[in-house]
């Protein structure tokens, strides 16, 4: 048994499975999720229930937030019975939801003020290599700060890599996700084209997965076209949320644009399926 108390704020499709590998790897992990029907599982596995942030924070050593967006954020630190709500030091929070370079800056120096310290380490992956504890984990920073929690971040990633300062974990994540919005649609035009040419999917796919331009995505994301299955991995939504963070962050070039105004125009219909149902707003 590792002697870290590990809280985890957030239990969505990500955090679930993320939190699966720390108590599988031995970590006493205590939970807090605003919907408490998501704890059920990760109690059953041997996880502690906290009824509040507040609570979580005074109980544990590391406390490792995976949440939607800067709103969830802001909440789950200055809320009333929030992060923020009581005295501690010495804590190291890890946030790795995908939310905005500018909201990890103020929240680290928030942390920092009171003795703590703040990491922004978002992922990338989907639920299946959260399952296997197969993601690729980026950090922002001190350098002392990540060594201490890096054993955890393998638990849960093949990589674990600090790339910078507070803030620059996120700034990558956008990069990331970035050119993940422009394979999606670029897989879906090109499937698109193809079967106006009379090319099935099914062989277009083989054809791309057995060449160099062939990858997991095209694999995967491919698979999802040709079985009409478009239950979200990660959710259209989201990407639409990133382009635009990626947007406020100075992103302006003709791929990017593009992307965004695609898939915006994808979001009010499909929004709640996966990435690469925008292959349905292109088909129209």
């Amino acid at each position: 048994m590792n002697t870290t108390k590990i809280g985890w704020i957030g239990l969505g499709n990500m955090g679930i499975p993320m939190a699966e590998q720390l108590i599988k790897g031995g970590y006493a992990v205590t939970v807090y999720n605003r919907s408490k029907d998501k704890e059920v599982s990760l109690k059953e596995m041997g996880a502690s229930i906290a009824k509040t942030p507040k609570e979580l924070i005074v109980t544990t050593d590391v406390i490792i937030i995976m949440v939607s967006d800067d709103a969830a954020i802001d909440q789950i630190f200055k809320g009333e019975e929030g992060l923020f709500s009581v005295e501690t030091s010495g804590k190291i929070i890890v946030n790795m939801s995908t939310v905005s370079p500018s909201i990890s800056k103020e929240m680290a120096m928030l942390c920092k003020a009171k003795g703590n310290f703040y990491l922004d380490a978002p992922v990338s992956g989907s639920v299946k290599q959260a399952e296997t504890g197969q993601l690729v984990i980026m950090v922002g920073g001190e350098e002392s700060a990540f060594n201490q929690v890096k054993p955890i971040l393998e638990k849960m990633g093949k990589l674990a890599k600090l790339v910078g300062g507070n803030g620059a974990g996120n700034s990558a994540k956008l990069a990331i996700n970035s050119l993940l919005a422009l394979y999606a649609q670029g897989l879906a035009e090109t499937v698109l084209f193809a079967n106006e040419q009379g090319i099935r999917t099914e062989d277009l796919l083989e054809l791309i997965n057995n060449a160099a331009i062939g990858n997991i995505f095209t694999k995967i994301k491919g698979d999802a076209i040709i079985a009409d299955n478009y239950k979200a991995a990660f959710a259209l939504k989201h990407i639409v949320k990133d382009l635009n963070l990626a947007k406020e962050e100075g992103i302006s070039s003709p791929l990017a644009k593009t992307a965004r105004d695609t898939f915006e125009a994808a979001a009010s219909k499909y929004g709640e399926e996966d990435i690469i149902a925008v292959v349905k707003q292109l088909k129209g």
